[in-house]
């Protein structure tokens, strides 16, 4: 153990070795955080992790991204989320991310209809999660838009939403369904599809505000969306671990890619957090072969790096 968190195994270490964290969350944030992108860069470097891409809920990360990329030669990636600071559903914004490099698209997180409206990240000790205290300091400032919308009230996509779609289509763009519900996430990924996106990342199914029903986990699986288990999520309660692994299970291991989510202060260091994953499944029975598929070689893939063994070993 370091201080209150457990230190990943060597056998973990190793499989994961070449790996891509598409999900941590880095300072400079407007959140405080565990390190910065140029420090995890190298931490990566040193653990011979192949590259992670940069989360941030309110700012584009795509130019920062490549700065670190160039400072470092660390493979760090970046994208944009969808909520009101950039515009919300805002094409342009989209557009302008996938001109400066911007590789991942994040439908609206915490401005999410389904987000904005959800208690269930509120801590046991009744305190709102930072981004919910942003909000309503926000909203003491007379700066809170109203959530971000993605169906209209017939349920149907909105325009603006396929504009965005088919700007990721054509751009070869990795979609991502950031904090939507259960019900609004078949109806993007069904419009996702007939706009021609051919990279769908189910967020963190499994996480409360989520809690997309195993059924409805097998077919997205079953449609090509890939479905994303943070460590983040069952690590910090939110959802037990033999629910997960049985989530895993249902909708294959070739459907999941394995993400920390991690970057907050009182959690394990974020480059610790795929080979700590490794470990727990490792524990649950899946297999080496399993783990790395999730863990490697489906991330690579999604990240647009080569997923040959030599290429993972020179990494």
């Amino acid at each position: 153990m370091s201080g209150t968190h457990p230190v990943p195994s060597d056998a973990a270490r190793q499989i994961v070795e070449g790996a891509y964290d598409l999900h941590v969350h880095v300072l400079p944030d407007v959140f405080e955080r565990k390190t910065t992108d140029l420090q995890l860069a190298e931490r990566f470097r040193e653990l011979r992790l192949g590259g992670f891409v940069v989360k941030s809920h309110y700012t584009m990360t795509a130019e920062r991204a490549a700065v670190v990329r160039a400072a470092t030669g660390v493979d760090v990636l970046g994208g944009i989320t969808l909520n009101s600071v950039v515009g919300g559903i805002n094409p342009a914004a989209v557009e302008i991310c996938a001109r400066t490099g911007g590789r991942f698209v994040w439908l609206p997180t915490f401005d999410s209809v389904n987000e904005a409206g959800s208690v269930n990240n509120v801590r046991p000790t009744g305190s709102p999660p930072a981004w919910a205290a942003l909000r309503a300091e926000f909203a003491r400032k007379g700066l809170t838009a109203e959530p971000v919308r993605v169906i209209d009230d017939s349920g149907d996509l909105l325009p603006e939403v396929r504009a965005v779609l088919r700007i990721v289509a054509h751009h070869g763009l990795v979609l991502c369904t950031g904090h939507l519900s259960a019900t609004e996430i078949p109806v993007v990924v069904r419009g996702a599809r007939e706009e021609g996106v051919e990279t769908i990342i189910i967020t963190h199914p499994d996480f409360p505000s989520q809690s997309v029903p195993v059924e409805e986990q097998v077919r997205l699986a079953d449609q090509g969306c890939l479905l994303e288990r943070c460590f983040g999520t069952p690590y910090a309660g939110r959802v037990p671990w033999e629910v997960m692994f049985a989530n895993i299970r249902a909708a294959g291991v070739g459907a999941s890619i394995i993400t920390s989510d991690l970057g907050q202060v009182h959690n394990p260091p974020v480059e610790d957090g795929l080979a700590l994953m490794a470990d727990r499944l490792l524990a649950a029975g899946f297999t080496e072969t399993d783990v790395h598929t999730m863990t490697v070689s489906n991330p690579r893939r999604v990240a647009g790096a080569d997923v040959t063994r030599e290429a993972i070993h020179n990494t």
